[in-house]
């Protein structure tokens, strides 16, 4: 049977990626908060530190909001 490499979202550099196109966007965790909803902003914290990932979703409106396709935003991995 052959091995299928299956792609994995890297949770960690994936966070990363949301911090830093937030900050080029000039907007702060408070200004995310307010986009979303969210009462406090703890998924947003927990976004970029890769501890969890951004609903579907969620990930569509961080997409428009940044201005920037969602795979801008994931970083996928695929092992070889």
């Amino acid at each position: 049977m052959q091995h299928v490499s299956m792609p994995t979202v890297n949770l960690a550099m994936t966070g990363a990626n949301i911090r830093a196109i937030r900050k080029q966007r000039g907007l702060s965790v408070k200004d995310l908060q307010d986009i979303f909803g969210f009462a406090t902003p703890q998924a947003i914290y927990k976004w970029q530190q890769g501890v969890t990932l951004p609903t579907v979703d969620n990930l569509v409106v961080l997409a428009s909001v940044f201005d920037v396709p969602m795979e801008k935003i994931l970083v996928i991995e695929v092992e070889q």
